[in-house]
């Protein structure tokens, strides 16, 4: 039985990827467009680019990673190395290099976030594929994605709820752009140096146990193939691409949705411990409290009835709230913070099934093939997350142009209206999508006992 202690630690990798992925998908869009000052569609097929790239370098990192050996493990050593190396990379994509003209800001834009999103990589995936080696138990797997979950969560939750308050802080009040900028930055500089004594106590905490069937070492032209042969995993692989469009298009939006259709300026400043609040930080805040009572009820709702049914009934309901969302008017703000913590009680209840059920399908290619690529399956598998983010984040660039979106401008009613549609209708039909995959997943629970009797039965026979 695992300590709580490690399974704490554990969920502190989570927590501080989690920081930068919400800051990311939050307001790094609206950063670059209203701090920063690129065009909305400029950024849209930055991202687009930058990560499609990132996606494909994360497999790269799998492959490496399951072919280092250390003392400390295949994936522990580079959450030791990468910690300092992610919260400086993170530091410098929030920077706005003000001597530089629009050209050479887009490519400091391109540069940067590419960095960091290959970092990211660098210390994600191998802390993802961490899951698949701490124990062999499903059902303690299940715990520890809890834990990794909740911590992720607890994580967004304080990157959501202080960032902006920090960030007005350090700018000081009635600032003009440059002390924005500067605000911004020094938000992010406290937020890396958290993430890196969170990836420090991570790697300090934590164990690899499970061993493959076979020592010898696997080509990576055998790795692939089983990968592309892993039926189950392609279909997690699409509703987890579903899944992050479905987050990223409403994550990204809402500062938009609050700045421009609410109008938050115009309502009363919230006040707590003498700091000052912003309706879309408490909504996005909100957002991650109600994603971590997902997380709690995922066990044992999943345990009742199974992983397939409980993330196929979660994606079904946030369809029906989210269409629902898009007739609330700006004064029905009770209504919009009831909609926000059930649209992300039903998201946080999907991302610690969709990693167990990742860690179930590494078991399932060893049995069949007898090579355990835990790295390739999980940064394969993070490259499905990377996909519908890069989608997600893609569209609402393109879509906000589209729209006739102007930064910092009174926005017209068409403009509004898409606005609007970037919390309702478009993630609805993500989350249906999402759905529709998962309906075709075959690992069971009793397929999985099956086959992890089979595979201690053939550890058995290997180490006699």
């Amino acid at each position: 039985m695992m300590r709580l202690k490690e399974k704490i630690g554990y969920g502190f990798g989570d927590m501080a990827s989690s920081m930068f992925w919400k800051l990311f998908g939050a307001y790094l869009m609206f950063f670059y467009t209203d701090i920063f000052g690129l065009s909305a569609a400029a950024v849209g097929t930055m991202f687009l680019i930058t990560r499609v790239w990132d996606s494909i370098f994360d497999p790269v990192i799998g492959v490496i990673s399951d072919r280092t050996d250390s003392r400390w493990g295949k994936f522990r050593p580079y959450l030791l190395y990468l910690a300092i190396p992610f919260g400086l990379i993170g530091i410098l994509t929030f920077y706005t290099p003000s001597s530089l003209g629009a050209t050479g800001k887009l490519v400091y834009a391109y540069v940067t976030y590419s960095l960091m999103m290959m970092v990211y990589s660098g210390i994600n995936v191998p802390y993802a594929s961490l899951l698949g080696v701490m124990s062999a138990d499903p059902k303690e797997r299940g715990t520890l994605s809890t834990f990794r979950m909740m911590f992720a969560y607890v994580g967004s939750f304080i990157a959501l709820l202080l960032f902006m308050p920090m960030a007005n802080a350090f700018s000081g009040k009635d600032a003009d752009i440059s002390d924005k900028q500067y605000g911004w930055l020094m938000a992010v500089v406290v937020i890396a140096i958290i993430c890196a004594i969170l990836f420090f106590c991570c790697f300090a905490w934590t164990r690899e146990r499970v061993k493959p069937i076979k020592d010898t070492r696997s080509s990576l032209k055998e790795d692939i193939r089983d990968l592309l042969h892993n039926r189950p995993w392609w279909i997690l692989f699409g509703a987890g691409i579903a899944s992050l469009v479905f987050n990223s298009i409403r994550d990204g939006a809402a500062v938009y949705y609050f700045k421009y259709y609410i109008v938050e300026e115009d309502c009363h400043v919230i006040s707590f411990f003498g700091m000052s609040f912003l309706l879309s930080g408490l909504f996005l805040a909100v957002g991650q409290v109600a994603n971590i009572v997902g997380v709690v009820l995922a066990a044992p709702v999943s345990n009742r009835i199974g992983k397939k049914r409980t993330f196929a009934a979660a994606m079904l309901l946030a369809t029906v709230l989210s269409i629902i969302f898009f007739w609330f008017d700006k004064n029905d703000l009770v209504l919009i913070f009831v909609f926000q913590c059930l649209i992300s009680i039903c998201a946080g209840s999907i991302f610690p099934l969709l990693w167990s059920m990742y860690a179930d399908c590494v078991d399932y290619s060893e049995l069949h093939s007898g090579r355990r690529a835990t790295g390739l399956l999980f940064s394969a598998s993070s490259m499905s997350q990377k996909f519908g983010w890069a989608i997600g984040s893609a569209v609402t660039g393109w879509l906000l142009a589209w729209f006739g979106f102007q930064s910092n401008e009174v926005q017209s009613a068409e403009t509004i209206q898409g606005i609007k549609m970037f919390l309702s209708w478009l993630p609805a039909a993500a989350a249906l999508v999402s759905m529709l995959f998962i309906v075709g997943y075959p690992l069971g629970e009793q397929k999985m006992r099956d086959i992890i009797r089979k595979l201690d039965f053939k550890r058995a026979e290997t180490h006699e």
